[in-house]
């Protein structure tokens, strides 16, 4: 019997019956061709998520008006349906994803007033919206003609018709986030005074001639899905009431509503970690939006947003909360998570961390990483069997971090004889030491998973093992894999080592006590992080930063940090150089090279980890083939440390 019936009962949409409730959220493609056509690892992407198990697998970001719609270049993965040339390829998408059982949809979207942007980024336009306006970066925003609204009606349709032809089965349309029918929507974007304008039903007419421009386009029977932000969240805008009107317009003329939430133009930006909730809110934040619509239509309801937990699906689902679950990040996570859930494998699932290392790198590396899925971003490759080791070799892996463990996990799978050893009494290197911090809960559910798959990979772990060139030199291995991590960077100024001086990893050591009144010296991830727990503990907390910022690689996570420093009072001060510990707290550095005392009962410092590379040295020569992984190398994220013991793991 399935352990999750209701979430993997079969659902009518339409003229389609569905194989379960999961249904792959649009995600942004990556990578195109100059042109903006589907490479061959764009479409292996979907194909993926379409084996993995999902009902459905939807591409995003595709613009049906590129003159007034485009809110990003082509370069950022978007995908213009008004350019023929793309259907080839998008045709050859939606087969792929056919092929695994799964039904095709694409999203189609307009970004309004955040639109204007050309095909390229030398390629400016002009900015229409629902009114005269001006964006908060300064753009001038036209109101929108009613000449162009039908024209934007019609490309809408003229999408659907194409993407019909070239195989697509379901479609939807992205009224939500603050996009174009978003827009018109609310009455702090919306101030006009002809039919399109005023009462909610007249705010709703171009939602509603949109989806019978697409109704017409597809035919009676075709699934139609209406993405819409339940709440947008902002003071004076649409509230969930408000919402639920809107989808009572709508209930019956969409086969499937899906309720999302929030508004992120530029700004408010930083609502974007409500659409896309991280690791501070609780999972599933955004359902109790789409319970509510549930109750007042009749259409299916799906909702989205930060779901991870196969368990709390099914409690959605068998609650009638929501008929669909909507899961994006989940599936970069982990894709097979439809058919390991369905099994009844939940242990081997890859939980989510709602990290946004995903959304980020689009932005810092133009391709897609997952911090725990060393396969993402290489799914066209994946789909070539790496030819099996020409011999079984004896593998001794030091350290039983996530680098190590995934190092262990990948060489076992390849066949290979495992030794894996971890100088402390328990696997998790770093992570072991945030376990006490309730909101980075998903890290210890991946330390766990990853405990879980080394010990069913038959690896043989041995636990207060240091790993020595003598201990070496006993088991005789053919490769040893240095995975031994980092050590704090302990800044050489006066005081550091006073006892009113805690290390970042050592505060939630038993015994370690940290005053009402607390100043981090770091302000990377580590610094804010521990700087937010220490607050929500009712400290009174100051951050210093040497740099000019903070988390400069992943803007949504600099989104996200801000958020919750603001949130908790913490102030930050950047461009300021801790210079001595005193008693009466960190005498620091300012901007203008004056000298400041920030008050502390405690110092907490976190600027940082070296490598252990004086560890590494001692065992480079130990064995035929000798690799070093992880922190041990250079002091990075898990997302480093992962992948390079899968890439080693591999190539053994």
């Amino acid at each position: 019997m399935n352990k999750y019936p209701n979430l993997f009962s079969p659902i009518k949409l339409g003229n389609l019956t569905l194989r379960n409730r999961i249904f792959q959220a649009p995600m942004g493609i990556f990578p195109l061709t100059p042109e903006g056509h589907l490479t061959p690892d764009a479409i292996a992407f979907y194909e993926t998520r379409a084996a993995g198990g999902a009902a459905v697998v939807s591409l995003g970001e595709a613009f049906v008006h590129s003159k007034t719609g485009i809110s990003h270049s082509r370069s950022s993965g978007i995908v213009l349906l008004d350019d023929t040339a793309v259907f080839p390829s998008l045709g050859r998408v939606a087969r792929a994803i056919k092929r695994h059982g799964a039904i095709p949809c694409i999203e189609f979207e307009h970004a309004g007033k955040f639109g204007g942007v050309g095909k390229s980024d030398s390629d400016p336009r002009v900015r229409y919206g629902p009114s005269h306006d001006m964006t908060p970066d300064g753009q001038k925003v036209l109101e929108m003609p009613e000449d162009m609204i039908l024209e934007i009606v019609d490309a809408f349709g003229q999408a659907a018709a194409r993407s019909k032809d070239v195989g697509f089965e379901m479609i939807l349309i992205h009224g939500g986030h603050g996009w174009l029918q978003h827009q018109f929507l609310s009455p702090l974007d919306n101030k006009r005074k002809d039919k399109y304008g005023g009462s909610l039903e007249n705010r709703a007419r171009l939602s509603i001639m949109v989806i019978d421009a697409v109704r017409k386009a597809v035919g009676s029977g075709f699934p139609i899905v209406y993405r819409m932000s339940g709440d947008e969240f902002r003071k004076g805008g649409y509230t969930l009431e408000d919402g639920v009107k809107f989808c009572k317009l709508i209930d019956g003329k969409v086969e499937l509503i899906n309720v999302s939430a929030a508004y992120h133009g530029i700004p408010p930006i930083e609502l974007v970690v409500r659409t896309h909730p991280t690791y501070f809110l609780e999972r599933g934040c955004n359902v109790y939006l789409a319970a509510a619509v549930k109750k007042a239509v009749k259409t299916p309801v799906a909702c989205v947003g930060g779901i991870t937990e196969v368990e709390q699906m099914e409690n959605i689902i068998a609650t009638g909360q929501s008929d669909i679950i909507f899961l994006a990040r989940a599936l970069y996570a982990d894709p097979d998570l439809p058919k390991k859930a369905a099994a009844g494998r939940t242990e081997e699932i890859k939980p989510c961390l709602r990290c946004l290392a995903c959304q980020g790198s689009d932005w810092s590396r133009g391709t897609l990483v997952c911090t725990i899925n060393p396969k993402v971003g290489r799914e066209f490759e994946n789909k070539f069997a790496a030819p099996p080791p020409a011999r079984r070799k004896r593998v001794l892996i030091a350290g039983g971090g996530p680098g190590g463990m995934q190092a262990a996990i990948t060489a076992s799978e390849r066949g290979h004889q495992v030794i894996l050893c971890e100088k402390s009494s328990s696997l998790g290197g770093a992570i072991k030491s945030v376990e006490k911090v309730p909101f980075l809960d998903d890290l210890v559910r991946f330390r766990k998973h990853l405990e879980y798959m080394v010990n069913a990979s038959g690896t043989v772990v041995m636990l207060n093992t240091e790993v020595t060139p003598e201990l070496v030199a006993f088991h005789h291995p053919d490769v040893v894999i240095a995975a031994v991590g980092a050590e704090p960077i302990v800044p050489r100024i006066p005081g550091i080592r006073g006892k009113n001086v805690v290390m970042a990893n050592d505060i939630h050591k038993p015994g370690v006590k940290v005053g009402k009144k607390v100043v981090v010296m770091g302000g990377g991830i580590v610094g804010c992080d521990e700087a937010i727990y220490l607050a929500m503990q009712g400290k009174n907390v100051t951050v210093v930063d040497m740099l000019d910022g903070y988390e400069r690689e992943n803007i949504f996570l600099k989104l996200t940090l801000d958020v919750e420093l603001r949130k908790c009072k913490i102030k930050l001060m950047t461009n300021t150089k801790g210079k001595a510990v005193v008693k009466e707290g960190l005498l620091c550095t300012d901007p203008d090279g004056k000298e400041v005392l920030y008050k502390a009962d405690t110092v907490v410092c976190a600027v940082g980890q070296q490598a252990l590379t004086s560890v590494v040295d001692r065992l480079r020569d130990t064995a035929p083939e000798f690799y070093s992984i992880g922190d041990c190398v250079k002091p990075q994220k898990i997302l480093e440390a992962v992948t390079g013991g899968y890439d080693v793991g591999m190539d053994l």
